[in-house]
């Protein structure tokens, strides 16, 4: 009884509870036809928004206000920039992903610069930069046909232990990224800033130099998730990173880290992102369209926050 009563005290196991609820719904839609296909194909697609979500996690982490309303703009340039250093050889793979990391980390870089030099909330500086940097994206990879190199785009197919070799990959780098905010000195600043800000820089924590790279982590897996969804949707696109705005932030509040900051969940990202993924393809099997799943999604997302987030959203108090 007690372990139960811990267990339905972790903010994220409500993530995974609605995540089985909507596919146990789904299956039961469906006579149970296509279970396996279904849950495999949620997980190829929920990896691109655990990426973005967890880069998202680490800013809103850091304390109310912190936001980065720059990452669809950010993976349609980094998923281009990808293509075009790539240009369609396998060979030149490592170098088209370092220049999408590079490029994300640098909007990162310069969304705190814009945070920071002009003293503007983060809200107002991140979308201002959205604004340049689509752009910038437009002028550079509107009507860019360069297909990704075969080996790149056979990745997202290959498959171990019965899962696409990707999503396992991702489920090894969270498991680091867990560490890393729970185990490191990097991670115990961000949840401290997120907790007091003040208190934290009087306990001699480097502020600035932690929210700086905190930016530029999250910019930089936003840039690496551009590269990735050119390489399973067989090419850039201006537009290919707008579902994952509004997105990258349900995530993060569903899966029970706190809006107010200095507290985090890496798991809870992975639980919310198939929660999303496992709605979509019930509502797409239900013949629902596209105006009807927007709006189902929202209020289910407002239900779960309003429901299972309440105590984890408010956040320490100041």
């Amino acid at each position: 009884m007690d372990l139960t009563r811990k267990l339905f005290a972790l903010p994220w196991i409500w993530s995974f509870i609605g995540a089985g609820l909507v596919y146990a719904a789904t299956i039961l839609a469906t006579g149970g036809g296509g279970a396996a296909g279904m849950l495999d194909a949620a997980f190829s697609l929920a990896v691109f928004t655990i990426v973005v979500g967890i880069g998202q996690m680490f800013v809103i982490t850091l304390g109310p206000g912190n936001v980065d309303l720059s990452l669809p703009a950010n993976i349609g340039l980094a998923s281009a920039v990808a293509m075009k250093v790539m240009g369609g050889s396998d060979a030149m793979i490592p170098l088209g992903l370092c220049a999408a990391l590079a490029c994300g980390t640098a909007i990162g870089a310069i969304n705190y610069l814009l945070i920071a030099a002009l003293r503007i909330p983060p809200i107002i500086s991140t979308l201002s930069a959205s604004f340049v940097i689509q752009s910038v994206d437009i002028s550079y990879g509107r009507g860019l046909q360069i297909k990704p190199p075969p080996a790149f785009a056979a990745f997202t197919d290959l498959r171990l232990a019965g899962l696409p070799l990707f999503v396992l990959v991702a489920m090894l780098a969270s498991i680091g990224i867990a560490v890393l905010l729970h185990r490191s000195i990097f991670g115990y600043s961000v949840t401290a800033i997120g907790q007091n800000q003040r208190a934290a820089w009087l306990a001699g924590i480097p502020v600035a130099t932690i929210r700086c790279l905190t930016y530029m982590l999250c910019g930089g897996l936003g840039g690496l998730n551009g590269a990735l969804l050119a390489g399973y949707f067989r090419g850039s696109s201006v537009d290919i990173g707008n579902e994952y705005l509004l997105a990258s932030i349900a995530v993060v509040v569903i899966g029970g880290t706190a809006v107010g900051g200095g507290q985090a969940s890496v798991a809870g990202v992975w639980g919310a992102s198939l929660f999303l993924v496992f709605l979509q393809i019930m509502l797409n099997t239900l013949g629902a369209d596209a105006g009807m799943r927007l709006m189902v999604t929202g209020l289910v997302i407002v239900a779960v926050i309003a429901v299972a987030g309440g105590q984890a959203s408010t956040g320490p108090r100041r």
